[in-house]
C-alpha cells in the first residue's frame, strides 16, 4: 500500500464531561482550549500556544451504551483511508467508524487485531503533528502500544502502516521493540503481561514533570510516577483524568527524587510514587 505519512499526527480525546476535560488539561497541561465552528456536533481544539495539538469531544450515546469509556485516541495519516480500513480488515482488526468525511478530514475509526483502538485519517482538514514537532512542551511526544503479542502486532502494522520493526537491546527484545516509519521512529510496543485489554497510550511534554504531577493531583486525576530514567534525565508519570482517561506525562524532574515502591495502578504497573487525588478545589 502506498501510505505517506504512515505517523501519528492527530490526537482526539472522547468524554463524559467536555467543560471538565477542557479545565483539567488546561489546568494541568496549559493548552488553551477553541469551540470549532466546522464540526456537525460540539467540537473543542486544544491548542498548545498557537498551534492546535489535539481534539475533545463528548463520547457519543451508543458508545456508551456498547461499553466504551473516556480515552484518548490517536489518528496515523494515510493517503488512502478507505484502502486502510478494508486492508485492517483482512488481517484481523475491526472498523468501528467505516471511512467518513469529517471536519478533520476522512477518518476511520478502528482497531488492531488484538483489539487496540486507534484511528486513520487522511487529507487532514487540520494542522496536523509532524514528527520534528513531538520534542516541544505541550505535543504529544511518543506513542506506546500494549500489546499481548508483539510479534503478531508488528506483522499487522507492517502490513497496514508500512512500519518497520526495529528491536531494542537483546534483554529486552522480547518485551519491547520500536516502529519506524520513513527512517524515523514513530511509537514503541510494549508486551502487556497483565489482563487489561492491549490499547495505546500517548505521551504529552511538560517542562517540570513533579509539578506536572502535582497539577492532576489538584485537579482531581491520578498519576503514578515510572522509576526508569530516560536519556536526557526525563522521567515519566501515568495519568488518568477525573473522567477516567488514561494517558501520560514525561519530562523533567525538579524534585528531589524519593523513595518508590512497587505498586499496582489501573492498567499499570510500576515502580514510583502513587500520587492520590486531591478534592477539587470549592469555587
Amino acid at each position: 500500500m502506498n501510505i505517506d505519512p504512515a505517523y501519528f499526527t492527530w490526537y482526539e480525546l472522547l468524554t463524559t464531561d467536555m467543560a471538565a476535560a477542557t479545565k483539567f488539561y488546561r489546568d494541568v497541561v496549559g493548552w488553551s482550549a477553541l469551540p470549532s465552528s466546522t464540526s456537525r456536533v460540539p467540537y473543542t481544539l486544544f491548542k498548545a500556544g498557537d498551534h492546535a495539538t489535539a481534539g475533545l469531544l463528548e463520547l457519543p450515546p451508543e458508545g456508551l451504551k456498547m461499553g466504551a469509556r473516556p480515552r484518548w485516541m490517536g489518528y496515523v495519516g494515510v493517503k488512502h483511508v478507505d484502502a486502510a480500513a478494508d486492508q485492517i480488515r483482512r488481517l484481523g482488526g475491526a472498523v468501528y467508524v467505516p471511512p467518513t468525511d469529517s471536519n478533520i478530514g476522512r477518518i476511520s475509526v478502528v482497531t488492531d487485531s488484538e483489539g487496540a483502538l486507534f484511528a486513520v485519517i487522511g487529507q487532514p482538514q487540520v494542522a496536523v503533528q509532524q514528527p520534528e514537532d513531538s520534542a516541544k512542551p505541550g505535543r504529544f511526544g511518543w506513542n506506546e502500544l500494549f500489546a499481548t503479542d508483539l510479534q503478531k502486532q508488528s506483522t499487522f502494522y507492517r502490513e497496514v502502516l508500512a512500519w518497520q520493526r526495529d528491536d531494542t537491546e537483546d534483554r529486552f527484545a522480547n518485551a519491547y521493540l520500536t516502529f519506524s516509519a520513513g527512517g524515523q521512529i514513530v511509537a514503541g510496543a510494549l508486551k502487556n503481561s497483565d489482563p487489561t485489554p492491549p490499547f495505546w497510550l500517548f505521551y504529552v511534554n511538560v517542562e517540570d514533570i513533579d509539578a506536572a504531577v502535582e497539577r492532576v493531583s489538584a485537579a482531581g486525576g491520578r498519576a503514578g510516577y515510572n522509576d526508569a530514567e530516560l536519556p536526557g534525565g526525563v522521567r515519566i508519570a501515568y495519568c488518568s483524568d477525573p473522567q477516567g482517561a488514561t494517558f501520560a506525562l514525561q519530562g523533567k524532574r525538579s524534585h528531589k527524587q524519593q523513595v518508590g515502591w512497587t505498586t499496582e495502578w489501573q492498567e499499570f504497573s510500576s515502580r514510583g510514587q502513587l500520587v492520590a487525588p486531591k478534592s477539587p478545589a470549592k469555587k
